[in-house]
């Protein structure tokens, strides 16, 4: 079981696919320069000043350059054992412009990061960057580090009962187990600094002076990390949905929960203005306790294979995405129709499931054990009854998308190693003012990670408003593309705090004169039919963006 921050809310990813889909071609080229002495940390000259051999990448990336060097396992002792990182790299299409390197992480922890320069090739960034990406250590054709996977000893459940509690973690601690047995000579070593040390090896293979840099999710951690550890090698930088610095780790995860349930009662209040088209209540609060009475008739009797959690995880996903809120009106409609006279809910046959929609969110997936480990660079409390405490509130208060989840213990809880050193203090002394983007609906990253990283870097602010994605520049968002393209490419900031518009909200006018049950989920089922069940989109969304790292909402 986990949570994280890196992929799901990528809604624009269809466009990604299909341009992956059409990699074509191979290219070839001669090592890069190493770089120069005076950037060279003392001891490491071997890895700075290595030669790469750039050859096409192995599909589906063949139309990027890939190369593989090898860096220090462990910095401390960079004579003993080396793993190795694999890059990519996309020159930049307009030479005679060249503004340097751009490199490229969508987050995770754990995200592969090979195919993003092509990802991005075609925007206007791409055209003036050699974009650079890379897998950190332990992440795919990097050094890999796999855990073995732990037979599951808990029914995953949005609101377990007490008796419950001591099998979440007894899973985890199987979890753990799994990972110490297959990877546990590896896992001290992978962790933020180790990856931000990569990155600065990286620009020294490169030849480069400096590296810009676009971080995703997690990726903004990374490279807030990369800038306090390296400053003078860090030139321009946006921080793109951004992890709270105050919240490493677990923290993070609850302020998911919260998000989600923010997200849930804004839905709430719009349903609510439209009682006429989608007759669950005429105020948030009554919509609210229609789904809380939906919730307990389904955990008593599932209807038509929908149960009490594929309620709870289709509120907290749908809700989230504001284009989605009438598929998600109309899909609650259908289950409160076939509630009341038990007709059988009109979706695709197991689209609903609980388990479908948990196997297509990642929470029971088998996985590399980065995110397992990465998160467990900073200390997690042991006392198990706090856990137990803080799932009790969050099964209540926060049922919605999963919210007990982020709450229960995980690997780290019984994290079966000692990390090397602290987590690293962030602070931007020595490098370009840079920009945050944040949009207040992310339940990924919640907003206040937004301001707070900003604060912290006293970096420019751009919010997105009344937006539940996570990720935005090149997906879509013309606002923040323009303003990420004068900075990137003229290095001019945007003020210092910006908002732009998020995509707009369902075509569903408010007031509308009064219908019967009956015509309304007439209307229901036409619009399904036209646009596909909530399952079905949030199953497109899903599928499009795992080009992300795989997260749980």
């Amino acid at each position: 079981m986990r949570t994280g921050f890196g992929s799901s809310g990528f809604r624009r990813g269809a466009a990604v696919v299909a341009g992956l889909a059409a990699l074509v071609g191979t290219q070839l080229s001669v090592g890069t320069a190493a770089a120069e002495p005076s950037s060279t940390p003392a001891g490491l000259e071997e890895f700075y000043g290595q030669k790469v051999s750039w050859a096409a990448c192995d599909r589906p990336y063949a139309t990027l350059e890939c190369a593989t060097i090898s860096v220090p396992l462990d910095y401390r002792a960079p004579d003993g054992e080396r793993i190795a990182v694999t890059i990519s790299r996309k020159k930049a299409a307009d030479q005679a412009n060249r503004r340097g390197v751009l490199l490229l992480n969508p987050g995770g922890p754990g995200g592969s990061g090979l195919q993003w320069p092509d990802i991005l090739g075609k925007t206007p960034v791409g055209k003036v960057y050699d974009l650079i990406g890379f897998d950190p250590r332990g992440v795919g054709k990097s050094t890999a580090l796999l855990c073995e996977v732990a037979p599951a000893l808990v029914r995953l459940n949005t609101r377990p009962g007490d008796a419950e509690l001591a099998g979440w973690a007894a899973d985890a601690r199987a979890s753990e187990a799994g990972c110490e047995r297959s990877a546990g000579g590896l896992r001290p070593h992978v962790n933020t600094p180790n990856t931000a040390r990569d990155m600065d090896v990286i620009r020294g293979v490169l030849g480069e002076k400096k590296i810009n840099y676009l971080g995703y999710s997690y990726g903004t951690y990374l490279g807030a990390v990369y800038g306090s550890l390296f400053p003078k090698n860090l030139h321009r930088s946006v921080l793109d949905s951004a992890v709270h610095p105050e919240w490493i780790w677990h923290e993070q995860f609850k302020q998911q929960a919260v998000a989600l349930r923010q997200n849930v009662d804004l839905w709430a209040g719009w349903v609510g203005q439209r009682n006429a088209t989608f007759r669950l209540g005429k105020t948030q609060a009554e919509v609210l306790a229609t789904v809380e009475d939906l919730a307990a008739k389904l955990a008593k009797k599932p209807v038509g294979g929908f149960d009490r959690n594929s309620l709870d995880l289709v509120v907290g996903t749908g809700a989230r995405y504001r284009q989605l809120w009438d598929d998600l009106g109309y899909i609650l409609l259908d289950v409160k129709n076939s509630a009341t006279t038990d007709k059988p809910v009109p979706t695709p046959s197991d689209a609903l499931t609980a388990a479908g929609l948990i196997r297509e969110l990642g929470i029971a997936e088998t996985r590399s054990g980065v995110f397992d480990t990465v998160t467990c660079e900073a200390d997690w409390q042991r006392d198990l009854n706090g856990y137990y405490s803080d799932m009790k509130l969050f099964r209540e208060k926060y049922p919605y998308g999963f919210g007990v989840l982020r709450a229960a213990p995980t690997t780290c809880t019984f994290r079966s190693f000692t990390p090397p050193e602290r987590p690293v203090d962030l602070k931007r002394d020595g490098y370009q003012t840079g920009l945050v983007i944040q949009a207040d609906g992310d339940t990924q990253t919640q907003y206040d990670g937004g301001p707070a990283m900003a604060e912290r870097l006293r970096g420019h602010l751009i919010s997105v408003a009344d937006e539940g994605t996570h990720g935005f520049y090149g997906f879509g968002n013309a606002c923040v593309n323009r303003h990420v393209e004068r900075y990137l490419i003229d290095g001019v900031l945007p003020p210092t705090r910006v908002t732009c518009a998020g995509e707009a909200r369902p075509n569903v006018p408010a007031g509308l004169e009064a219908v019967d049950a009956t015509a309304a989920t007439t209307q229901g089922l036409a619009v399904g039919a036209e646009r596909g069940s909530l399952a079905d989109s949030v199953r497109q969304y899903i599928a499009a963006n795992r080009l992300m790292e795989k997260v749980a909402g």
